[in-house]
Order: structure tokens, then sequence, then C-alpha cells
């Protein structure tokens, strides 16, 4: 049976067939060489009118599968505002499917009465098989971010969403009875306090500016006043006026700025606690509660992902030091840093993944 995918290459080959066959046999019919040329000419003309014919069908096809895909993600993978309640987000979503834009990999962040809540979770497996447990899971989350006043009840709506789509999925796959989803479900306070439930997936990073502990010296006087003499007056105008005196020696200043560098960056995985089993491998426990796990102060960075950022690999089986890049691209914007990850993501494997991946950054930019 000749699937849909194969329909253009079952097409070309007919095309050439049937040329190669007609000038065949119009070369080897006994006759005049001219004639035969000339019918050989009018045979390639009908056959390459034909070929062009059928690519700008396949090319019209192939435009409407991205405009589907297009809708599919802009409905399941919202765009982030640039602002949600004084933090800015940045994400990005790659496919590990060829020519999939959207996979197995779910984020969100939503602002509501009880705080910032945001999940990332995902699906086992990968690509569009993924992507009916990754709608139903983010769906479940959008309404009850809203309606649920602690996080497990939002997990819990979760959970009964994720169990009705297997169910009614494995009726006609019984292979989907065993889908499961990592979820890390998070809830942002107006003072930056963070509480969490975890069912099986990474815990975020942490990325601050280090502060310099060590008071700044003074500014040392320039050489011509460390030899003695006496400083410059204050300069005047032409009209005897006092101007502003320059700084103590304007030469040392524009120095130290110029050979100034920038802080150093800490990184650091989130200090959380105990890890529940992924939603649809068995129940959650009845007496389960949000975790308390630090803060997220002004200036900070909150950097979450899918484990196919850490999972990745190069030609030589070596993984993908995540913690590494985020600690050079620290200084960056959320956009510029998902940038600067997805960039070297890509760079470490060859363009060639294995699993879909998720990014999802949040910077702190209340005062």
């Amino acid at each position: 049976m000749i699937t849909r995918g194969e329909m253009p290459l079952v097409r070309r080959v007919c095309v050439l067939a049937w040329a190669g066959a007609a000038v065949s046999w119009e070369l080897s019919t006994p006759g005049r060489l001219v004639p035969s040329l000339a019918t050989c000419a009018a045979f390639l003309l009908l056959a390459t009118g034909c070929a062009v014919h059928i690519r700008r069908e396949l090319l019209g096809e192939l435009r409407r599968s991205q405009e589907i895909a297009g809708a599919a993600q802009r409905a399941l993978l919202r765009p982030l505002p640039g602002r949600i309640d004084g933090l800015t987000p940045a994400a990005a979503q790659l496919s590990a499917s060829r020519g999939a834009a959207v996979g197995g990999d779910l984020y969100e962040v939503v602002p509501t009465a009880y705080g910032i809540r945001v999940v990332i979770g995902d699906v086992r497996g990968h690509g569009l098989p993924a992507l009916g447990a990754a709608a139903a899971v983010l769906g479940a989350f959008r309404e009850g971010a809203y309606d649920e006043p602690s996080l497990d009840g939002v997990l819990r709506r979760m959970e009964r969403a994720l169990g009705r789509h297997v169910r009614d999925r494995a009726e006609s796959e019984p292979a989907a009875a065993e889908e499961f989803v990592t979820v890390l479900l998070l809830q942002i306070a107006r003072d930056g306090a963070l509480l969490a439930l975890n069912c099986g997936h990474p815990w975020p990073y942490v990325i601050a500016r280090e502060l310099d502990s060590e008071p700044e010296p003074e500014p040392e006087p320039c050489a011509a006043h460390s030899r003695g003499s006496a400083p410059d007056p204050a300069p005047r105008s032409p009209a005897g006026r006092v101007l502003p005196a320059r700084p103590v020696c304007e030469d040392r200043v524009r120095a130290e700025s110029a050979s100034s560098v920038q802080r150093p960056a800490r990184v650091q995985a989130l200090a959380g606690g105990e890890t529940l089993p992924p939603l649809g491998v068995v129940p959650v426990p009845a007496d389960m509660w949000p975790q308390t796990c630090g803060e997220l102060r002004p200036g900070e960075t909150l950097f979450l992902y899918t484990d196919g950022a850490e999972d990745a690999r190069d030609r030589a089986g070596r993984f993908f030091d995540l913690a590494g890049v985020l600690a050079q691209e620290a200084a960056a914007t959320p956009t510029r840093l998902v940038a600067g990850v997805h960039a070297a993501l890509l760079r470490h494997t060859g363009g060639r993944l294995v699993d879909d991946v998720a990014l999802l950054v949040l910077r702190n930019d209340r005062s």
C-alpha cells in the first residue's frame, strides 16, 4: 500500500519512466533522424510540463500543511506576552520529528489571583503522536489555574484530563494505555516566593548576577597629584564663572571603565523537594501539598526546560552542557538567552535531535 508521504516519489518515477519509454521508442523506430528528434523533443517538453505542474501542486500542498501546523502550534503553545505581572518571559519549542512545528512538550504562564502559575511538561514519546496528550494536559491547566486555589487542585485536574484522553485513545491504539507525562507546576507570589509540585520533571535553573562583597576602593589621585604638585584650580568660563569640577582623574576613570569586566553569574538548580511519579503512572497521592522551594529575587532568571535538552548528545556521545551554556549567556535578555541555548543545542547535536525540547525563561523585573 502506498502512503501519502510516498506519493511525490511515485509521481516522479512515473513521469520519468513515461518520458524515457517514449524517447527510447522513437529513437529505436526505423525512419529519418530529424523527425525522430523532433518527436523526442515534443515528448520531453510534454514531460517537463507535467513535472512542473506536479511540482506546483506539491508546493501548494506543502504550504497548506505548514499553515495548518502553524495554526495548531499557536493553539497549543500560544505566544507569550512581553510582560506578565512584572516578569519578562521567553520560550521556544523544538520538535524531533522532521517537518513538525510542535511535539509532545508543553508550557504555559498565566497570571492568576493566587500568583503567576507556570507549567512545563513532557509527554512520553515525541513529535506529532504525542500532540494529543499535550493538548489535553495543557487545556486542563489553562482552566484549572484560574479556578483552583491550590496547585494540587490544578494537578488533579490535569491528571483527570490525561486519564480521559488515554482511555479514549486506548480503544483504537492499545499502546496509548502506557502514555504518561512529566509535569512541573510552579506558583510565583508577588514577593517572589516559589511553590512547586514536581511529577518526574527536571528542576529548573536559577540564574543570578553575583554581587561584589568588597567595598569599592577610593579613587586615587593622578600621577601629577601624587608627586606633590598642587591640584589644578577650578576651570573658569571666559566670563569668569566657575565651571563644574572634573573627576579626580578622568584618564584613570576612563581606563577603569574600559578594562572593567562583567560580574560572574551564579547558575544553580532550584532547591526542590520531593519528586512525584509522572502523571499517568500511578494516581497522585491524596495528601499531596505544594512545596516551598526558595524565591525568585528581583533581577534573577528562572530557566525551565524539558529533559531533551540535557539528554542531547553529540556524535561522540557527550551530553549537552546546559549549565555551562547558561553561565555564558547569563547576561542576555530572556529572548536572547533562549536563542543562545537553542543555537548551542543545535550546534552540539548537529541539528539531529532525538527528543523534543522546550525552553522557558522567566526574569523577575519587579522592583
